[in-house]
């Protein structure tokens, strides 16, 4: 697979076309100008009738270029007193997942824009180099032993050794091992090495809202590092791009986001928790939704029956994305132990909501979710100034966002000092 260089200034100049999919009722139209949306189905049709929706809602393009430095909506971006956010990289066009590796190259993944960045030097003078492209979703990255694993819808390819061989990258393909569904409803996959060493891998429902076969779709999955022993940990999830475990107990935590034309309100997207004891469990979809809320279209007796409930509702149609567990020092001890997560915003609302990031604190089982950083909102206006998908932490403590409408990676830090001085 061949590299190419790209600098922020040619990212920036770079100008493209995408062609159009049409995911979970969502249109994501890439391309240099406007195009008018594409006809919605007649099963969209009827439940936005029903649920009393505006049937023209769509998904916001991702834009394929960049905004530059001098556009990014800093002024906008709002935290707790004591916090700084500030610009750590740009010319990133559709930033999503990142991954530091430990000899200190940053990844950074995409979704419709097929890319795979690398940021060498993410703490000097960076650059930017294409490391894989014209992947099909290459969201999930992860990584073990110095080799990068690559998951692009249902390929996955393992680049050994890839710190050293950025110029160079040859991917090894083990997508046969995997035998991931090719869905590209929810066919975005977020994925991460446990504890336990497993490659933990979701793999959302084929639909909106529908029966599935869980032994294919609608669950999480993890496997041996070569694609053997593939194992159901959860099931009833209808699409999770966000998981991470407990740093005590050593649960596994993750994002749920719930069904679209079933009203502006809900059902909300979820924040579960899956305990060590339960593997195989259920989580509702697709006849329980939210806090045993049952679905409209796909109807049966007792739907929540032996379904686990979410610790928290993280709003309707919010985008619930990334979870982190706080672990760090630089924030204040308050902080520690608190999950903080990016709800990249809603498209099947007609107020929208999300486009932050967001935290929930657990005490006595119970889960407070409470804001963090905001302003990328715009209520007055119902319009939004950029989209908030992944958190990293790094190890001084301070927080990565990833910005996929502006290509843009924040940084966000605390200092008591600062604080103090305007007491």
């Amino acid at each position: 697979m061949q590299t190419r260089f790209i600098s922020k200034a040619s990212l920036r100049g770079l100008v493209t076309a995408m062609a159009v999919a049409s995911i979970g009722g969502a249109a994501f139209a890439q391309a240099t100008a406007p195009a008018a949306p594409p006809p919605v189905s007649d099963l969209v049709r009827k439940q936005a009738e029903r649920s009393k929706q505006d049937v023209n809602l769509r998904g916001h393009p991702v834009p394929p270029i960049a905004t530059p430095r001098d556009k990014l909506p800093m002024d906008k971006i709002k935290v707790p007193e004591g916090f700084k956010v500030e610009v750590f990289a740009t010319g990133l066009a559709g930033a999503r997942m990142m991954l530091l590796s430990p000899k200190g190259t940053l990844f950074v993944s995409t979704r419709t824009l097929g890319r795979v960045y690398a940021v060498t030097d993410p703490f000097g003078k960076k650059e930017v180099k294409t490391i894989a492209q014209g992947l099909t979703l290459p969201n999930g990255l992860a990584m073990k032993d110095g080799a990068l694993f690559v998951t692009a819808n249902k390929q996955v390819l393992r680049f050994d050794d890839i710190d050293a061989t950025l110029d160079a990258p040859k991917s090894v393909d083990l997508s046969e091992k995997f035998n991931l569904p090719g869905d590209l409803s929810h066919g975005w996959r977020y994925t991460e090495f446990g504890p336990d060493g497993k490659l933990y891998i979701p793999v959302g429902a084929n639909c909106n809202a529908c029966e599935v076969n869980y032994g294919t779709h609608a669950h999480i999955r993890r496997y041996d590092a070569d694609g053997s022993n593939m194992e159901i940990v959860a099931r009833g999830v209808r699409n999770t791009v966000g998981f991470d475990w407990h740093p005590v107990t050593k649960d596994l935590w993750f994002t749920d986001n719930g069904r679209d034309w079933a009203g502006n309100e809900g059902p909300e997207d979820e924040l579960n928790m899956l305990p060590k004891n339960k593997t195989g469990a259920s989580f509702g979809f697709p006849y329980c939704h939210a806090n045993k809320v049952a679905d409209p279209d796909v109807v049966r007796p007792d739907p929540c029956a032996g379904v686990i409930l979410p610790k928290a509702l993280m709003g309707p149609h919010a985008a619930a994305l990334s979870i982190k567990w706080y672990t760090g020092d630089m924030f204040p001890a308050k902080y520690k132990n608190v999950a903080f997560i990016a709800r990249h915003g809603s498209w099947n609302r007609e107020k929208k909501i999300g486009y932050d990031v967001v935290m929930a604190t657990e005490k006595n089982g119970k889960v407070k979710v409470e804001p963090f950083l905001t302003g990328l909102l715009d209520e007055k206006t119902n319009s939004f100034h950029g989209r908030p998908v992944h958190i990293l932490q790094l190890k001084d403590g301070s927080l990565l966002v990833t910005d996929e409408n502006n290509g843009a990676i924040y940084r966000i830090t605390y200092d008591a000092k600062a604080k103090t001085a305007r007491l």
